[in-house]
């Protein structure tokens, strides 16, 4: 239970800094720490205590087996969000060449 409260609390600091911050690569950090949250949190949900690998073996057929599919999603999500994070990052290079500033408020100022 204390892991997935670790997670909620991972994700909301991962808000805060979205939220609070005006630099564009601590903005672009905090929405990885709050990807990295949702990830945990994904994985947490397809683990059993005392689980083991679904390999089912005829000899030993009560056993409890752990659930692959979170742990799949999950494998993909951080492809995706890879993904996501280098576009992301691109992006803010484009505008740091263009304006010459991470500061949000200067480039919203600065626009033209």
């Amino acid at each position: 239970m204390i892991a997935y409260i670790m997670c909620f609390i991972l994700f909301l600091v991962g808000l805060y800094g979205v939220i609070t911050r005006r630099n564009l690569v601590k903005i672009a950090v905090s929405l990885s720490i709050m990807e990295i949250s949702t990830f945990l949190f994904f994985a947490l949900i397809g683990y059993i205590d005392g689980g083991v690998a679904p390999i089912v073996d005829p000899a030993d057929p009560v056993k409890t087996y752990v659930d692959p599919l979170p742990q799949a999603l999950v494998l993909t999500a951080i492809v995706i969000g890879l993904a996501t994070t280098a576009m992301l990052m691109a992006i803010i290079i484009r505008l740091y060449r263009k304006y010459g500033t991470f500061d949000i408020r200067e480039i919203k100022n600065l626009r033209g």
